[in-house]
């Protein structure tokens, strides 16, 4: 009897204590959803869909060639989750202003809603367009477009230029409106274009006027093209910078003595990861630059490479984003 009654004791003892340390350290199951798992990819770094992760070395072991530092990954990472956007439309398209104006604003404000991105909205674009035209013809002569020179110049990775054409049908009470064409993207900085996203909408309707039926069909074709749009531009911006780094392009003026110019480039390749001779003459030679480095190491790295190269007083006369106009001060 005695033994029955000390084991009833235990067990209350036991089931008490279970009972304290239950309440006083209570769970929390929490389910995973997409978007809880794509909040935590961004928070991580985690690379967009399609884009390479590049090799890191393990702690401690040689940097084998094609391998990238931590640094260097994490400067990546962060590089393709933040790239930054300009979009506009294609002004040869024949697009009606205010169909542009929309469809230009629908892609921004999805870049501001499910991007978190900061954008230039299409009249702040119309107003460099007029500023910036003399600058424009001075430093450029011509050679990239103004929306792209305006890009460069508001250090944006990506253009998206939106090219459509709208049709509308139906009568007054049912109008009806469909639009196609597509989303180019374009790299900012070399104005090289890296791929385009297609779009046709399904028709759409309107009893208030055939512009307001276009309008719809426009500006839903945009927003539900825009995630693919996004995804791409990591994709195809991720691959080309993976291994070699991220382009950046250099014109060095006033290069009459190419032995000097020789030795520049070998000092500048020691300070980023590759330099690219593309073009050679007295007047001016131009590189590309390739690195896992912010702008601002690139033009230290330029200034540091021309003071042991026989160019001193070598200056910064422009940049536009990525690209950098020196002169040699021969």
């Amino acid at each position: 009897m005695k033994n029955n009654r000390f084991a009833v004791r235990c067990l209350l003892t036991v089931s008490v204590a279970l009972l304290l340390i239950g309440c006083a350290t209570p769970h929390f199951v929490q389910m995973a959803t997409p978007e809880s798992q794509g909040a935590k990819d961004i928070v991580q770094g985690a690379p967009a869909p399609g884009v390479p992760t590049p090799d890191v070395p393990a702690p401690g072991a040689p940097q084998a060639p094609g391998t990238l530092t931590p640094d260097e990954a994490l400067f990546f990472q962060n590089y393709i989750n933040r790239l930054s956007y300009l979009v506009y439309y294609d002004e040869n398209s024949g697009l009606d202003p205010q169909l542009a104006k929309a469809a230009v604003s629908q892609a921004n404000r999805y870049l501001i809603e499910k991007q978190g991105l900061s954008v230039i909205d299409f009249e702040q674009i119309q107003r460099n367009k007029e500023d910036q035209m003399s600058a424009y013809q001075a430093e450029t002569g011509g050679s990239i477009d103004i929306i792209t020179y305006i890009a460069q110049k508001l250090n944006a990775d990506i253009y998206l230029e939106i090219d459509a054409k709208t049709t509308f049908g139906g009568g007054p009470g049912s109008w009806t409106g469909s639009a196609q064409g597509s989303m180019k993207i374009f790299d900012a900085s070399t104005a090289a274009l890296l791929g385009s996203i297609s779009f046709l909408s399904p028709q759409t309707f309107s009893p208030v006027s055939p512009d307001a039926a276009m309008m719809n069909a426009i500006t839903g074709s945009v927003w539900q093209s825009m995630p693919r749009v996004t995804e791409q531009a990591k994709a195809l911006v991720g691959t080309a910078t993976a291994t070699r780094g991220v382009r950046y392009e250099l014109v060095l003026q006033n290069t009459s003595d190419p032995k000097a110019v020789s030795q520049f480039e070998k000092n500048l390749s020691r300070r980023v990861r590759e330099v690219e001779r593309l073009s050679y003459a007295p007047g001016e030679t131009r590189f590309a630059l390739y690195a896992f480095v912010p702008a601002s190491r690139i033009q230290d790295a330029i200034y540091d490479a021309a003071s042991v190269s026989g160019f001193p007083d070598c200056y910064l006369l422009y940049m536009r984003g990525r690209s950098y106009t020196f002169n040699t001060g021969l």
